[in-house]
């Protein structure tokens, strides 16, 4: 159907042996909580079910929205439809997530289970450029939606180039495969299987299937636990025994184990548990880690014992006598398998020999250039070799990365030694039998953007393999765990009949779950390394640390089963106010959350209550008076009035509904005030009858001298005394004189501004409106000159200070990481005032040449744009700390080489200079002002190269190896933007100029697509070139020869090709080029998608592309920082 949102269709089909779509991938999350609706049958669930449903969003960028939903779609009896952040969800990101349409309407104990695959289609180039990412969820009434917050950056979305906003429209395609979700929850991983499955933090599932793998080495887990470690050591500063805590956890708990002390030892915060990482890197990086934690220790070595092999890199002379070896260890090894058809072939292919002859003889020592032999050999395996498939590649046709799914075989038993030893130097150890069996098979599940990660493990080497899939552990057939996973392709069964036709086709799917990793052992030392570990392999503290950590758990599972029974009651005390008031908290009395809670059953009586507390505070109860706390209008919370006896003869419960109605809302604990009147000595004493007209008050006593402020007591007082009557008794508690003269303030609120009055010591309490609860603070009264010397001279200023107070974590830029300077500022401080403080701290004598960027509290790094010169929008500090709702403490500043202001009256172009070769020659950094035009920027260039740049000039723009556009003169440079395209600027060719009235073509070099024949790919440097209107593609061919500089054996090589929209059309020698290119302008070269192609080979050095040339645009290497 087609609407508003666009087109939308759905394919649905049946499977008898499906195809399971791949699992979660990235940082899968809940996006918000749907209530359900009124409660109806439940549909009858089919066995299996999977579909398609594609969603064409058009006049995308009219979508005002902050939430898009796609109409209801129909998949495996279920309704579904699509949630859309087009701007994001809170995040540079685009947001898209599936959802459950109609969970409104269903059960309140309703499921469902589906894997999922949601893609944002590119229109111009579906292989290179389509996003996939793939998730599985259990639906339920809490979370009827998941998906992608960070589904692509909103950035990729709206370059042009990628196609993804084509003609204005969207398409979102969701592939869905359903399954039965009864026993998802009831599902006992321990009781089906004997083991336990690790929690995924939301995309940690490569480090679950890596520490899987290594728990299931018996050996290593030995040697883990043999690490010294102590009971003072810190499981979240620890790796060892954090390592050693979670392999403990594995192997004698019930339920599945969490991994966050593990990755809060390796130094990772919140957001790196949300990044998926490569499984082999972390391998490789964790290893490392041990082997340097092992060091000095009674376990040292065991990681090279275990994993470590020798190998030999040799270059051998064919005639003459001479031999280079190099000896190298490796801990694993990868292995190609593009091209190979299993294990053994790759083994073949890495000890290949390659001869060196012709151009690339090799220089041997005393005997000059020689004709030679390179490879490498084996001088022994390890135990235990793990065995890196490689599964991704760089493709440099498409420039892209891309994943190899290829099918690859590899065998239960794994014979190094076959054909003859073949694979070893004449020196390896013959008495070694290199005869490996498979212990392992680690799975990525997923494309290039994003997968899943989970192993096929084989604990005892014998014929059980189970399937560890994060949480789930299951019990497979070695089919499952091998053949499944050579990759391939996969016989899908045909559409269901009713859909197309009666007896429809089947075809083949690439299946996108392969083995990515290997681990085998050694047939001979399988005994020494599947030893038993019991036990008493494991240090008595950690033993007793995890018995109590146990004992805790198992002590909140049963509060929180009898929450029911039982009230929590927090007794707030003269004590805590004294303990919190000017350290913990400065405003209104107590922190609740910090004073002393009792658990006491809902029938109780409240008198018991107090005897209870009589016995655990040494206060009789009959000297304990009890206050409500109730919550003002202005957002205080302060005692409002004593319990009444009556009101104490009550039970806990009831007493609980009394300050409900106190505090005017639901509350799930009991918050008192315990009132003692005590003697000097500190002793309980009989409590003062109240009086009608009494108001109790608490007094807090502020020092200018040293900025404190502390709680000094509370004491009643009638509402028609004076202030000034009061005032003996303020200066008893403070431990003044009794004539002290004092300033008194009436705290009354702090949010959203501080409110702190000067109460007039000659009115009385009544005029001055003070009730029960109220805060009086004072201060000694100075003379003016003591006043000088003071920074916050009275109550209010200190609060005020208190309220703003905030502390500044600054980084230089080029170090995002690492914290430079801390700084205590105030949020109402100005751009000036945060970088003359900093300027000061890092004496920098002029504070506008610091350039301050905000925080991304999302990715844990700078946003793209700096600050600008006293922004209108970011007047104080707080504004430079929000993002989205979520403040932060960071801030990074950069040192400028001239004042802030002056550099944003200027515009800065990153410019790259190419010589009539087409070759860069440099790059340059142009300065002028943006008021400055394109002729301006070319005349600056002409002074700063010299004879480098002799002729004409002119800049273009340059992206993905094609040319978009000529700027004019007079064009202004503040409207060019140069983060996403290269700025280049060439010397105009003698012979362009010497051909007025001749066409101007664009020259593309290309190549074709491996494999997709029709696609075309671009690279090098393009270029403009003038041609006759009568000129033969063979005259064009001798100055197109003659300016790139190419040899007469490579350009024979060289095809050409008029290309029209990406298709190419070949030429002969005798076409006319100009007849191709007569729809197009004769000056600018026309529109960038005609040009002339150059087909032939790229020999230039090549890498992967970044999405853009962002500054902020950092690699996230796998690191682990303790």
């Amino acid at each position: 159907m087609l609407n508003e949102k666009g087109s939308q269709t759905v394919v649905s089909r049946s499977m008898t042996d499906p195809i399971v779509a791949s699992d979660i991938t990235e940082s899968t999350e809940e996006m918000e909580v749907m209530s359900p609706g009124p409660v109806i049958d439940k549909p009858v669930e089919p066995d299996n079910l999977d579909g398609k449903f594609t969603w064409t969003l058009k006049d995308y960028s009219r979508i005002k929205d902050k939430k898009h939903y796609s109409d209801p779609f129909v998949i495996g009896s279920f309704k579904w439809r699509i949630l859309l952040f087009p701007k994001g969800n809170n995040a540079d990101y685009l947001s898209v997530y599936l959802d459950v349409a109609d969970a409104g309407e269903l059960p309140a104990n309703w499921n469902r289970y589906a894997n999922f695959k949601l893609i944002v289609v590119s229109a111009l180039d579906p292989t290179r450029f389509n996003i996939v990412k793939e998730a599985h969820h259990n639906f339920t009434a809490r979370e009827s939606d998941w998906g992608f917050t960070q589904f692509m950056p909103l950035a990729d979305l709206y370059e042009p180039q990628k196609g993804y906003l084509h003609d204005d429209t969207l398409t979102i395609e969701a592939y869905i495969y359903v399954r039965k979700s009864e026993h998802f929850f009831s599902y006992d991983s321990k009781k089906e299987t004997g083991f336990v499955g690790l929690k995924n933090q939301g995309a940690t599932c490569y480090m679950n299937s890596l520490l899987q793998t290594l728990f299931h080495i018996p050996y290593f887990r030995k040697a883990v636990y043999h690490m010294p470690t102590t009971s003072e050591d810190s499981p979240a500063k620890s790796i060892p025994l954090a390592l050693q805590s979670l392999f403990y956890k594995i192997q004698f708990h019930e339920c599945s184990v969490a991994t966050k002390d593990l990755t809060r030892s390796f130094g990772w915060n919140e957001y790196e548990s949300f990044m998926q990482h490569d499984v082999q890197e972390l391998n490789r990086v964790l290893c490392e880690k041990l082997e340097d934690k092992m060091k000095s220790t009674t376990v040292e070595g065991t990681i090279q014992h275990l994993f470590e092999g020798h190998a030999v890199n040799y270059i051998e002379c064919m005639h003459v006598d001479y031999k280079s070896t190099r000896k190298e260890a490796f801990q694993d090894l990868q292995l190609d398998v593009k091209g190979c058809k299993d294990v053994y072939e790759s083994f073949e292919k890495y000890v290949e020999v390659e001869d060196l002859t012709g151009d690339n003889k090799y220089r041997a020592e005393g005997h000059g250039l020689q004709d030679a032999k390179k490879g490498v050999l084996f001088e022994d395996f390890p135990p235990v070799l793990e065995l890196q498939l490689k599964r991704f590649e760089y493709d440099f046709q498409r420039d892209v990365m891309v994943k190899i799914n290829e099918r690859y075989e590899f065998p239960l038993e794994l014979d190094l030694d076959r054909v003859g030893r073949k694979y070893l130097t004449a020196g390896a150890d013959p008495n070694v039998r290199n005869l490996y069996l498979l212990h392992s098979v680690l799975v990525h599940s997923g494309g290039v953007h994003g997968g899943h990660y989970y192993a096929y493990i084989r604990p005892t080497l014998g014929d059980d393999w189970y399937k560890f899939d994060d949480e789930r552990v299951t019990k497979e057939d070695s089919k499952k765990a091998t053949e499944d996973q050579f990759g391939g392709e996969d016989e899908s069964p045909p559409l269901h009949p009713t859909l197309n036709h009666t007896n429809p086709p089947s075809y083949k799917l690439t299946k996108h779950s392969n083995a990515y990793m290997l681990v085998y052992i050694r047939a001979s030392d399988k005994d020494r390394i599947m030893c038993p570990v019991t036990k008493d392999d494991i240090a008595e503290h950690l033993q007793l640390r995890l018995k109590k950590e146990q004992e805790e758990k198992d002590r909140k599972r049963k509060e929180k089963n009898e929450a029911h029974l039982y009230t929590i009651i927090k007794v707030a005390q003269p004590d805590d106010l004294m303990k919190q008031i000017g350290t913990e908290t400065f405003f209104d009395l107590v922190d609740h959350e910090k004073v002393k809670s009792f658990r006491v059953q809902k029938q109780t009586l409240f008198s018991q209550f107090k005897e209870d507390m009589a016995k655990e505070t040494g206060i009789p109860a009959q000297f304990q008076r009890y206050w409500l706390w109730a919550k003002r209008q202005n957002h205080t919370f302060r005692p409002s009035r004593p319990l009444a006896l009556t009101e104490e003869a009550l039970s806990v419960v009831q007493v609980k509904e009394v300050a409900n109605t106190a505090v005017k809302q639901a509350v799930t604990d009991l918050k008192l005030f315990l009132e003692v009147n005590t003697d000097a000595l500190g002793v309980p004493r009989e409590l003062r009858p109240l009086s009608r007209g009494d108001i109790l008050l608490f007094f807090k006593l502020y020092d200018p001298a040293t900025e404190k402020l502390r709680f000094v007591g509370h004491m009643f007082a009638s509402v028609n005394a004076r202030m000034l009557d009061l005032q003996a008794d303020m200066n008893r508690m403070a431990g003044f004189p009794a004539s002290q003269e004092l300033l008194l303030f009436e705290e009354i609120k702090f949010e959203p501004n501080v409110m702190c009055e000067n109460i007039d010591r000659n009115s009385t309490l009544r005029v001055c409106q003070l009730e029960d609860g109220d805060i009086i603070c004072f201060q000694r009264q100075f003379s003016p000159a003591e006043e000088q010397g003071y920074q916050y001279r009275s109550v209010p200023d200190f609060l005020e200070y208190i309220r703003n107070r905030q502390v500044v974590n600054f980084r230089r830029l080029e170090k995002p990481k690492d914290d430079d300077v801390v700084l205590e500022l105030s949020k109402q401080h100005t751009y000036d005032d945060v970088t003359g403080k900093l300027a000061a701290s890092l004496k920098i004598p002029d504070h506008t040449t610091i350039r301050l960027t905000a925080h991304n509290c999302y990715s844990h790094s700078p946003k793209p744009q700096a600050f600008k010169f006293r922004q209108k929008d970011i007047e104080r500090l707080s504004d430079m700390l929000v993002q989205n709702h979520q403040v932060s403490n960071i801030l990074y500043y950069e040192i400028l080489d001239l004042p802030l202001p002056e550099l944003e009256r200027l515009k800065t172009l990153k410019v790259a200079f190419h010589n009539q070769k087409t070759e860069l020659v440099c790059e340059q950094q142009v300065r002028l002002p943006k008021e400055s035009c394109v002729e301006d920027v070319l005349r600056h260039l002409k002074e700063v190269l010299g004879d480098k740049a002799q002729g004409d000039l002119r800049m273009l723009e340059v992206c993905y190896h094609r040319i978009y556009k000529v700027f004019q003169p007079t064009e202004k440079i503040d409207t060019i933007d140069d983060r996403y395209w290269t700025l280049r600027v060439e010397e105009i060719p003698e012979s362009e100029l010497s051909m007025p009235n001749c066409r101007l073509i664009n020259v593309y070099h290309f190549t074709r697509d491996a494999t997709h024949n029709t696609v075309v790919h671009n690279f090098g440097e393009p270029f403009y070139l003038k041609i006759g209107e009568t000129e033969s593609l063979a005259a064009v061919k001798v100055r197109i020869q003659r300016k790139l500089g190419v040899s007469d054996e490579d350009f024979a090589k060289w095809q050409f090709a008029f290309c029209s929209l990406g298709r190419p059309e070949y030429l002969v020698d005798s076409d006319v080029v100009a007849h191709r290119f007569s729809h197009t302008r004769r000056d600018w070269g026309g529109t960038w998608e005609y040009y002339l192609g150059l087909e032939h080979e790229d020999k230039g050095v090549r890498r992967p592309a970044s999405t853009n040339n962002n500054r902020y645009n950092y690699e996230k290497p796998v690191k682990i920082w303790n």
